[in-house]
């Protein structure tokens, strides 16, 4: 029955999520670290509806949160399996978060319990959520490692971590070892947490684009708030801004519906004037090489034409990159790199 069940000896997803980090330390889980421990029993529950309604998203929730806070007696097991049957957000939600605000120290006390003993996904979920709206820096241990699971748990995370007054350092813990839809929900939060934060600026103008085709939703964000058109236009700056500052702009040029494009930045221009400078000054790799490629063709006639519009406005920088592409050396280091099998070449 709901609410009598305990773990017992089934492996929660904290552990599950702290063996597989500690298999590598510094890089994101393997597929995100799924199949999560209850994969089979969630398989053979059925789904609760979604709310027709975008108010009533939560609603469910919070009633069996003030239910259980209002019972002076209960203690946080009492809230495992309560959540199988209905809807559970993994997102930050306005009456879940009034809910854990209404019970204060008690649900902190049943999130961290939640998070760390919960076996089932919607569980932890909740004791997350709990966390997001009443934990201290006290919880960031959890709220993180929880949180390498974060196709699930990265927006409750990220969340959780952005409210801190010190948050910033944890997520940057976490930036480094996220990747697709976690990535997106980290990276947002840094993005708000950039000004008058030189660390997350720093790491947001190097390391926020992966590569991935996720980084279109906060390539625009990243430029924005880290101002890379004046970090770029430095005359000194360093090769791995300026790699990075390709892949973003790569990632504008296919942006559309997804977040800014490279169309609508107001800096498009002079960011992509400062990039070919800058690569020219560097001289190739692979890597710059396959970034020059991409983006001398998204810059044309087979580009996305939501992402960049007309292309005239863009030819000077696809003549620059592509001038670029047929010099000798850097033909010679594509070669390489091809002969190589380096997959950043094309």
């Amino acid at each position: 029955m709901p609410g009598t069940e305990m773990p017992g000896s089934r492996t929660t997803l904290f552990e599950h999520a702290l063996r597989l980090h500690e298999l590598t330390p510094d890089t994101p889980l393997p597929r995100d670290g799924e199949p999560y421990p209850d994969k089979e029993r969630r398989l053979r529950r059925p789904q609760p509806a979604h709310p027709r309604e975008r108010d009533q998203v939560g609603v469910e929730v919070a009633a069996v949160l003030d239910e259980h806070f209002t019972d002076v007696r209960s203690v946080p097991g009492q809230l495992v399996g309560r959540f199988h049957d209905i809807h559970v957000p993994i997102h930050p939600n306005p009456r879940i978060n009034a809910a854990a605000l209404r019970a204060g120290a008690r649900a902190r006390e049943a999130g961290r319990w939640l998070v760390r003993h919960g076996t089932e996904t919607d569980d932890v979920v909740v004791g997350l959520a709990l966390l997001a709206a009443a934990g201290t820096a006290d919880d960031v241990p959890y709220v993180r490692t929880i949180g390498l699971l974060s196709t699930t748990f990265g927006p409750l995370a990220a969340h959780a971590m952005e409210r801190l007054p010190d948050g910033g350092e944890p997520l940057l813990w976490l930036a480094d070892r996220v990747a697709g839809w976690g990535r997106v929900y980290v990276v947002e939060a840094l993005c708000r947490l950039a000004e008058g934060r030189p660390n997350v600026r720093h790491w947001l103008l190097r390391r926020a684009v992966d590569g991935d085709f996720l980084n279109g939703y906060f390539a625009g964000k990243v430029a924005q708030a880290t101002a890379l058109h004046r970090a770029l236009t430095e005359s000194a700056a360093d090769p791995e801004l300026v790699d990075h500052a390709g892949m973003l702009l790569d990632a504008l040029t296919y942006s559309q519906g997804m977040g800014m494009t490279l169309a609508s930045y107001p800096h498009a221009e002079e960011v992509l004037a400062a990039h070919l400078r800058h690569v020219e000054r560097l001289g190739p790799t692979p890597g710059r090489s396959y970034t020059a490629a991409s983006l001398a063709r998204s810059l044309g006639e087979g580009g996305d034409g939501g992402s960049i519009g007309p292309v005239s406005r863009w030819q000077t920088y696809r003549d620059g990159y592509a001038a670029l592409l047929a010099r000798d050396d850097w033909c010679g280091t594509a070669r390489n790199a091809l002969a190589a099998d380096d997959h950043r070449t094309v």
